[in-house]
């Protein structure tokens, strides 16, 4: 087991990364203040991993659990309002601790029921997704969509830890689990490079999910992170260079409601856009954008907006952003391979140009 730290003064802690760590109950124990333990996952995962990880709790605590519909479309209010229906039945106490067992759509809803559950109540991720590993169960944001924007009504609310079971990415389908390879790539392309060299060249033993590469992907994708939570965990400054590539997909997952399309997915197209409108800017060079490109491609993710999305449905749907600021959408954009800076200034017609090309890219 290796162990990653993020340090954040009272509210620092850490994220364990290895095998058989739904079955040990050491890793968790140190994070239970409570008699009390609230699981919260999906039926998908939960017919797979509830037993086990129940099991291990129940050594620690009465453990009860709520399941919750699958799917980013479910990431709403009325999924929030059932799981506290459940909560104030048992009822739990204020020393309940409350457990993610699943992707970020369990993660990103139960950190924010833990954050307004009786004004807060400790919680702890178990991602069951590479994504969730490596992205969404980290840093402490929460949340859920709203029909005008993704992620609009949330929290900021750090877990007591994180517990990333490499074993649980064994039986995640291909489809989720290349869509978690885009927030592996996006470390590499906004502060790494010598990392971004190092997945450009392990493609293959990554898409046969080899342990140990992934366990050295995994580890190296939460240090990134973790580093930039730790400057500034509030999201005021440098740590919205973590949305690279995610104006442009939220805009896509916002357009299609939330369904037919992962996360990971549409972020592996934003960043190809924000690649494209960099190079627009003069910031980014011809080869670097067709070297994030072709290793999108050969992680088989989407390159290309869905055929009927157009310009203005971007424009529109990146109004309702977060990163908008005084009526200005922000950008992350790149300088460079593992260079990524925020932009709020810069000309219109530039994102027009590559809103254009990539629109009529998706119909040739």
């Amino acid at each position: 087991m290796n162990k990653v730290q993020v340090n954040l003064g009272t509210r620092s802690y850490p994220i364990y990364i290895g095998s058989n760590l739904l079955s040990t109950a050491t890793v968790f124990e140190p994070h239970i203040t409570g008699s009390q333990v609230f699981v919260v996952s999906n039926k998908t995962v939960a017919e797979i991993y509830l037993e086990t990880l129940s099991s291990t709790l129940a050594s620690i605590g009465q453990v009860n659990h709520q399941l919750i519909p699958d799917g980013e479309v479910y990431k709403n209010l009325s999924t929030v309002e059932a799981i506290f229906d459940r909560m104030l039945t048992i009822p739990c106490d204020r020393n309940t601790t409350v457990v993610a067992l699943g992707g970020g759509v369990v993660g990103d809803v139960t950190g924010f029921v833990a954050a307004c559950y009786q004004r807060g109540v400790p919680y702890i991720h178990v991602p069951t997704t590479l994504l969730g590993q490596v992205d969404s169960a980290i840093g402490g944001k929460t949340g859920v969509n709203h029909p005008l924007g993704k992620n609009m009504i949330g929290a900021i609310y750090q877990p007591k830890c994180v517990v990333a079971d490499i074993d649980t990415l064994s039986t995640l389908p291909e489809r989720e689990y290349l869509a978690g390879m885009a927030e592996i790539i996006k470390y590499g392309l906004i502060r790494d490079a010598d990392f971004f060299d190092w997945i450009d060249e392990n493609v293959d033993p990554l898409m046969q999910r080899d342990v140990d590469s992934l366990a050295f992907a995994i580890e190296r994708s939460c240090l990134n992170k973790a580093q930039v939570v730790e400057l500034d965990e509030r999201e005021s400054g440098i740590r919205a260079i973590l949305n690279f590539g995610h104006t442009f997909g939220h805009a896509i997952e916002s357009f299609m409601r939330y369904k037919d399309w992962l996360h990971g997915e549409a972020v592996a197209t934003g960043m190809i856009m924000g690649a494209d409108f960099s190079n627009r800017l003069g910031l980014l060079d011809d080869q670097s954008v067709h070297r994030i490109e072709r290793i999108i491609q050969r992680f088989k993710l989407p390159t290309v907006p869905p055929k009927s999305m157009k310009p203005n449905n971007f424009l529109q749907a990146m109004a309702v952003d977060k990163k908008v600021d005084a009526r200005t959408i922000r950008f992350i954009v790149l300088e460079g391979i593992g260079q990524a800076t925020v932009l709020s200034q810069y000309p219109m017609s530039s994102l027009e140009e590559t809103l254009s090309a990539v629109t009529n890219s998706s119909n040739v």
